[in-house]
């Protein structure tokens, strides 16, 4: 049996700290590091790669069925003048996954500083009780099993460049403090939806949220691991359910509407920052109140 790293529950002292910041401005910036985002060919995805992208960061898109993808990636590079690549990849495989962080960590100068798991699916077929397994599997395959797939291989490179300080190429990591690992969950993952029915989806958003808070005290010597809960945002997620639905969230919301994407670029660009080196463990939720009642 491995060593317990944490020593029977005793925290190895003095992880890396900053004691006087510095610019704010200036740990806000993403410039020069790099971001792998997993379905981010559209939607959120997209939204959070074109924050970071303006913040300077070079980007890994990944993307499963969105083919516009690629297109998208080089207007975002040639729009912010940095390098964005797109890759397609199916998070519910952990070879493509392992595959894939390898590769974009070898094109983007041989470092990872941050990783998006943003891919997901809804739940579409109601009631669970009469659901397919079929579609059970595939809804936990991709938002919990690849969130866990994306962390496994992400935390490997963590590791090596907190210990040996260097690129794959063996040179000097500039500007860099420790991985940053954010996970899209939901506020389905703190309460239950309401009318639709959707429990798989819930119970593998739950999961996102507790699996962040546990690979939070496992890496707490390389890395930081949090997640974002978005309420009801306007994407082609939900597009498969009806007006009159979307009607009774909005009755359920103190702000009265579904949120755009950009409207949690924020909370991403926070957590993705040297902003938040003492932030790891956290669920940021953003759902414009709707938990609140």
């Amino acid at each position: 049996m491995a060593a317990n790293p944490l020593n029977a529950g005793n925290f190895i002292h003095n992880t890396t700290r900053n004691a006087d910041g510095g610019s704010f401005l200036k740990r806000l910036s993403l410039s020069n590091k790099t971001a792998i985002i997993s379905g981010s060919g559209g939607g959120i995805g997209f939204s959070v790669a074109t924050a970071y992208a303006e913040l300077g960061a070079n980007i890994a898109i990944w993307y499963h069925s969105n083919a516009k993808a690629v297109e998208k990636a080089e207007e975002l590079a040639k729009q912010f003048n940095v390098k964005v690549k797109a890759y397609k990849v199916d998070v519910r495989s952990y070879e493509e996954v392992e595959k894939a962080i390898d590769l974009a960590v070898h094109d983007f100068d041989g470092r990872l500083d941050i990783f998006v798991a943003n891919a997901g699916i809804p739940w579409v077929k109601g009631a669970m009780v009469d659901g397919p397994i079929d579609h059970y599997r595939d809804v936990v395959a991709t938002d919990l099993d690849g969130t866990y797939y994306c962390a496994k291989v992400a935390a490997k490179h963590w590791r090596r460049q907190k210990l040996e300080g260097t690129t794959l190429t063996g040179e000097p990591l500039v500007n860099y403090t420790s991985g940053s690992f954010i996970a899209t969950a939901s506020m389905s993952g703190l309460i239950v939806n309401i009318p639709q029915l959707q429990a798989s989806y819930n119970a593998a958003k739950a999961g996102i949220i507790h699996l962040c808070r546990s690979l939070a005290v496992e890496w707490a010597q390389f890395a930081r691991a949090n997640s974002v809960s978005p309420g009801y945002i306007i994407t082609e997620i939900s597009d498969f359910l009806p007006q009159e639905i979307k009607d009774i969230w909005k009755d359920k919301i103190p702000l009265g509407r579904e949120g755009e994407p950009h409207e949690l670029q924020g909370a991403f660009v926070y957590l993705a920052s040297d902003a938040s080196t003492y932030s790891t463990g956290s669920n940021l939720v953003v759902d414009g109140g709707y938990i609140l009642p």
